[in-house]
């Protein structure tokens, strides 16, 4: 054996080390695999995962938030057609179908060159690399933000906000952000923060800097889509819609009901998703199906 052997193998073996603590440029994946991808890191990788089983749901599906679905629906035909678009935050009560009705966009528009990347929020940092990496692709993508939230200091934060607008470089054309969120502005809000608040002589409300900085990302998004708490009637309809859905004839549907509104009581919800929920579960004792 060379006597140098054993050094070179380990040359080799911290080099392979190094290699890994270094960062690595972000590369384009194989467009072709998928409409949808995920943003991904792992130490000092990063690389776009396309999504094998992309979530099957259409917009008929989607019942009650037909006003929402009008708005998100004409943005995104916009954007498409290379109109004025805006960038959307979707906001409001849990599981009445924000984060449903951006996959289901997807479905609908991917045939016309609609894709979608998915990044956390503590991957919002890395926004810049994402848009010009797909700045040249004929594509249009949305960069898909769900459940979007941030404490004070996180870094994510001022990265979005340069993106959305204030950034000295231009966003490219075909990049939207999307972003859902149970906070109407993103960031945690205390009742102290109120003091800041200052009233002139002449009767206008001036808020006060910590204020005004918790307001002013969400003012960067274009478009909001406000979601509310589904009525009893509503929510009933969505269980229809998915029992429906599952096989169910109307009489074994209008049999459900009962069972539906304890459910909900139960939960302590009526929400888009606590319907689908209960219809899973009501079809599959029924039926027996998975």
């Amino acid at each position: 054996m060379n006597a140098y052997e054993p050094l070179i193998a380990r040359v080799e073996q911290l080099l392979s080390r190094l290699e890994r603590l270094v960062p690595q440029t972000l590369a384009a994946p194989d467009w072709a695999a998928s409409s949808a991808f995920r943003y991904r890191r792992r130490a000092a990788s990063v690389w776009l995962e396309p999504v094998r089983h992309v979530a099957d749901i259409r917009l008929a599906e989607l019942r009650e938030i037909d006003p929402q679905k009008e708005r998100l629906v004409r943005n995104t035909e916009q954007f498409l057609a290379g109109r004025g678009a805006n960038n959307v935050l979707l906001t409001g009560a849990r599981g009445t179908g924000k984060s449903s009705l951006i996959k289901a966009c997807l479905n609908a528009y991917a045939a016309r060159g609609l894709r979608l990347i998915e990044v956390d929020k503590a991957e919002l940092v890395d926004l810049p690399d994402i848009v010009d990496l797909v700045a040249t692709r004929p594509e249009r993508f949305i960069v898909y933000c769900d459940d979007l939230s941030f404490d004070d200091g996180e870094p994510g934060y001022k990265a979005l906000k340069s993106i959305l607008d204030g950034s000295i470089a231009q966003s490219s054309a075909n990049v939207l952000i999307y972003a859902t969120s149970n906070r109407r502005h993103l960031l945690p809000e205390y009742m102290q923060e109120n003091l800041s608040y200052q009233h002139t002589e002449d009767g206008e409300v001036h808020p006060g800097e910590g204020v005004e900085e918790k307001i002013s990302l969400s003012e960067r998004f274009g478009l909001w889509i406000s979601f509310y708490p589904f009525s009893q009637a509503e929510y009933l309809a969505i269980v229809a819609q998915w029992l429906s859905a599952w096989g169910l004839q109307p009489s074994q549907i209008e049999a459900a009901r009962p069972e539906a509104l304890v459910w909900a009581l139960e939960r302590g919800s009526r929400s888009g998703r606590v319907a689908q929920q209960f219809a899973r579960d009501y079809a599959a004792r029924l039926t027996g199906q998975p």
